[in-house]
């Protein structure tokens, strides 16, 4: 039998530890355990159960701001003006908002609530339902103009952490002027919910009623968009919803009345209303009929007596549609007294000694530097960030180990950043197999769940980490994940003295995702910018819907490039299959080429999978973003992106073909 951890309520203690390298791993709980006889009976912060109870008081902390239904549109506009003015410019600022709505009515048709949303801002509505809360107006995202004092280069690209859950949207009015723009709006581009975003920029349990659009086509061009998400969300009225300009875009399990428009792909499974799958013409359709293994994203809501709860949806199978249609979404209700409210001033061991309390996490906005590994142990617990709560590795620690007796965990809504020493990995699921304490424990029933979880190596500083997500248990779910390695940031730091050039060497990312469990799948994989394969997966039986890839922009040389690889090819793929694998499946792949720093740089293949029956590609691309070439979309076949083609997809419908 393979070793187990039982578990005391009050101060649990591990069976036999294992080798060395389970020391190394299990660190944080190892000193955790260690401290349960100075456990004082109050939790840390001074967090109290009755406080945490009710939706009075700021145990939520400064960071965020609740609005009431009796509140006026001009005072809830004043307030969230002004936290998207912060927050408009702030890409690799540290400040984290999130702004939630109690259940009730926002504006009226004749006074409509018309917002903008910045980086690093989480929109929730506070009830049990999407149709609890309801704003008459809209919540954009709009354009960033770069140039020309907001008048040119006005792009959706770097729109990324910004999010908006569970409320309805009647849409009405909108803005004539919107932040970063010195040019009014025209009047036609009223009356529309604009989101322009790219990567980790989520809509989830959205319920939109009237025009709504992926891309500003408002501003002075190019008006490009890249990456979104949708699930568990509903558009429906006259108006189709315009995908436009948004390279790729996946839905899951949501409901639309009419999709326009696909730019390279867009993927859509469980999805009614999904249009017909066409690939590559006359639109570059994936179409999936049901998701295989899904599970909703835990959320806030405050019941009828006003107490502040956290529904966590079970995992599904075959799933299509939104999980609400017919009433509150399937799962299970935690009372937030069930919870450490976590702030930045927590210290790791504090945070570690929650969790063997049996508390839940529950992260209030802002940014948390981890000294020691916070270890999730016991089944179903569950971590949940508010606005994009952001833990950043300290002296070279995994930030975060979910451990394999934590069946049935879900980690949903934390960004994990790198810091300057290297870290092994930013978030490990498991133990690795074969070295010391390996428990192998799964539940296909019940997965252990990530849902919205981003990585960053780089950007705000230099950022170092080996791997950013490794995966070693089984039956693992990822939901919505953006792994970067940054291809930009502050000056002085992602660049280095000279520019470009230096952070190849000293933004250190080797691989992003690295899936090294068997039954694992993926729905909404989005990796970029690591200098060897972007995703490695080794276990077998693996399932990815949707994968977006770019390769690194600063390779110096091809030898640097091709560094490590074994020379049986030029540079490394974007997601390569092991060669051992003989069951895996890929819907709706792009892996793109900009080499900004070397444009001679070449790669054989975007992709690269055992030539074996059971693993097959479905729908896969690559494209030449104006540098730098991919020979071919996987192990050989299709056409060769350059810029010959820029722009210009190369497609692979099947692979092997039938």
């Amino acid at each position: 039998m393979r070793p187990h951890l039982e578990a005391d309520p009050s101060c649990p203690v591990p069976t036999r530890p294992g080798r060395a390298r389970a020391a190394t791993l299990l660190a944080g709980l190892t000193l955790v355990l260690s401290a349960c006889g100075q456990q004082a009976a109050a939790p840390a912060n001074g967090q109290t159960d009755t406080l945490a109870a009710g939706v009075r008081g700021s145990d939520l902390g400064a960071s965020v701001t609740i609005f009431t239904p009796d509140m006026s549109v001009e005072a809830i506009r004043a307030k969230f003006d002004a936290i998207t003015r912060a927050q408009f410019d702030n890409e690799f600022g540290t400040r984290r908002d999130a702004v939630l709505f109690m259940p009730g009515t926002y504006g009226t048709p004749e006074q409509p609530l018309n917002v903008q949303v910045g980086y690093y801002t989480e929109v929730a509505g506070l009830g049990a339902s999407p149709t609890d809360v309801t704003i008459n107006g809209t919540i954009g995202v709009y354009n960033r103009c770069l140039e020309g004092n907001g008048t040119g280069n006005c792009i959706a690209l770097t729109n990324f952490w910004r999010s908006m859950s569970n409320l309805t949207i009647q849409v009405k009015g909108g803005l004539t002027q919107v932040l970063g723009e010195t040019a009014p709006r025209p009047d036609w581009c009223t009356d529309t919910e604009f989101w322009a975003v790219s990567q980790a920029a989520p809509l989830r349990r959205v319920n939109v009623v009237g025009p709504m659009s992926f891309m500003d086509y408002c501003s002075a061009g190019p008006q490009y968009a890249s990456g979104g998400f949708m699930a568990d969300s509903q558009h429906s009225g006259a108006a189709e919803l315009v995908n436009g300009s948004q390279q790729q875009f996946y839905v899951r399990g949501s409901r639309i009345v009419k999709w326009s428009n696909a730019v390279w792909n867009a993927v859509f499974s469980g999805v009614e209303g999904a249009p017909a799958e066409t690939f590559p013409a006359p639109n570059p359709y994936t179409v999936l009929d049901q998701t295989p293994v899904s599970r909703e994203k835990p959320y806030l809501f405050v019941d009828a007596q006003g107490h502040r709860n956290v529904r966590v949806p079970s995992a599904q199978r075959g799933s299509r549609g939104v999980t609400w249609a017919n009433g509150l979404t399937p799962g299970r209700t935690l009372p937030l007294t069930d919870f450490f409210v976590v702030r930045p001033t927590d210290s790791a061991l504090a945070i570690n000694l929650q969790l063997v309390r049996g508390r839940h996490l529950l992260f209030t906005p802002g940014v948390y530097d981890i000294n020691l590994p916070l270890v999730v142990w016991r089944p179903d617990t569950v971590v949940l960030g508010l606005g994009y709560a952001t833990l950043t590795a300290h002296n070279g620690v995994v930030p975060m180990i979910v451990a394999d007796t934590a069946t049935g965990s879900v980690v949903a809504g934390l960004t994990f950043d790198a810091g300057t020493k290297t870290s092994p990995a930013l978030l490990q699921v498991g133990l690795r197999r074969g070295r010391g304490l390996g428990l192998g424990r799964s539940d296909a029933a019940n997965p252990i769940t990530l849902s919205d979880v981003f990585f960053r190596v780089g950007g705000p500083h230099i950022g170092r980490a080996t791997t950013s997500l490794e995966v070693n248990s089984d039956d693992v779910l990822l939901d919505h994940a953006w792994v970067w390695r940054a291809d930009h940031g502050l000056e002085g730091f992602t660049q280095g003295v000279n520019g470009d050039t230096d952070r190849w060497n000293t933004n250190i990312g080797r691989n992003g995702a690295v899936i090294n469990g068997d039954n694992v799948t993926a729905t909404g994989l989005f990796v970029e910018h690591y200098q060897q394969h972007n995703v490695v997966w080794n276990g077998e039986n693996g399932t990815t819907i949707f994968f977006q890839n770019e390769l690194p922009y600063d390779p110096p040389t091809q030898e640097a490039w091709n560094a490590g690889n074994g020379g049986a090819t030029l540079g490394w793929a974007a997601y390569r299959v092991a060669d051992h694998v003989r069951t895996h499946r890929l819907f709706g792949g792009g892996a793109y080429v900009f080499n900004q720093n070397n444009p001679s740089i070449v790669t054989t293949n975007g992709f690269e999978v055992p030539r074996t029956p059971g693993v097959r590609l479905h729908h896969v691309l690559t494209v030449n973003l104006s540098a730098g070439t991919i020979q071919h979309v996987v192990n050989g076949v299709g056409d060769q992106a350059d810029n010959s083609n820029t722009g210009q997809p190369r497609y692979v419908v099947d692979y092997p073909a039938p």
